[in-house]
């Protein structure tokens, strides 16, 4: 957990970043929220799977507090349906009504797990549209990310949602995009091992080059899902992110597959393919495809920039990623560098 101190102190360095540039003279865009400062009320949602316990929710409020924010939950966080934090519907208000929420300044995903998908159709956008806030996650939250890249200006942070761990780098990158409008450029840390050769936070290039695009995407197995639904934005020119946890290496392909055969791996100007918790199938033999393997099958012939390894995914350290903001990247170096600021 990280202390109130810690939060409010500046931020200093970090092995996560290159640059950490504050937005300064930020021209506004359309639908661009402002940033969050001390004392700001922020929302807090569970779109999809419940909080176990007012335990939990307790850990939740004091991770917020800790940010120097004022959390304000929804009146169901603590509901529960089967998996599912409540039934569709209401779940749904919970968010539109956070957005409507004068007092409320950006909103935060509780958890992830499964049910945004199911929300989307009881979503109102028109509403949404017209009072833009960063919604905050990852994981399952990617079906939100994507639905209001699609029909709104509104972006999104994919980042840890507020149950998550909160580790100091994570905090930092989260806080230099939102609190301090900064756009920064993104390099894996140094290892610190004790060997001639590093093997941990290894970037691996499939295609060297730079490229500039609107950052879209998340986890993979969510947005695979949404192929065919008019919930996906236009991937034409945007630089695609992905990461997924506990798939093994042949549901990485068949997704993959689904990308490419719906036409949108075809569209994109660059991939970062972030990280791959826990993907590997414990019951097959050492001749499977790696999802190295995988990755290079799929992502090398698409003759545009791309990479493994970035510290985006279901990691202690993840970094906040601005969803619809322009940025570049450098496969062979393994960089991303943010273009321009989420917030005002």
């Amino acid at each position: 957990m990280i202390s109130r101190r810690t939060a409010i102190a500046s931020l200093g360095s970090t092995a996560l970043l290159l640059a950490m540039a504050p937005g300064s003279a930020i021209a506004s865009r359309p639908g661009m929220p402002r940033r969050l400062r001390a004392g700001d009320t922020v929302g807090l949602v569970a779109p999809a799977g419940f909080v176990a316990d007012r335990f939990g929710l307790e850990q939740i409020t004091e991770t917020i507090r800790a940010m120097g924010l004022v959390p304000k939950p929804s009146p169901h966080l603590l509901d529960r349906y089967g998996y599912l934090a409540g039934e569709d519907k209401l779940r749904a208000a919970e968010v539109t009504r956070m957005f409507e929420d004068k007092e409320v300044q950006a909103i935060f995903a509780v958890r992830g797990g499964w049910g945004c998908a199911r929300i989307l159709p009881h979503l109102d956008f028109d509403l949404i549209r017209a009072n833009p806030k960063l919604l905050i996650g990852s994981s399952d939250i990617t079906a939100l990310h994507m639905a209001l890249a699609a029909r709104t200006t509104c972006p999104g942070i994919q980042g840890p949602n507020v149950a998550h761990s909160w580790s100091d780098a994570a905090w930092r990158s989260f806080r230099g995009l939102v609190f301090d409008a900064a756009t920064p450029t993104y390099r894996n840390p140094a290892a610190g091992e004790d060997r001639l050769v590093q093997s941990q936070f290894r970037i691996r290039t499939f295609r060297p080059g730079t490229a500039r695009g609107p950052l879209l995407g998340g986890n993979l197995s969510v947005l695979s899902a949404l192929v065919g639904t008019p919930y996906l934005p236009d991937f034409e020119g945007a630089i695609l992110f992905l990461e997924d946890v506990n798939e093994a290496e042949y549901r990485i392909d068949r997704m993959l597959t689904q990308l490419a055969l719906s036409g949108i791996l075809g569209r994109v100007a660059g991939v970062v393919f972030g990280q791959c918790t826990n993907c590997t199938n414990p019951g097959a033999s050492f001749s499977n495809f790696t999802v190295y393997e995988v990755l290079e099958q799929h992502l090398a012939p698409l003759g545009v920039p791309a990479f493994q390894g970035a510290m985006i995914g279901h990691i202690s350290h993840q970094i906040s990623i601005p969803v619809g903001v322009r940025a570049e990247i450098d496969a062979a170096a393994g960089t991303i560098r943010i273009l321009e600021p989420a917030v005002s």
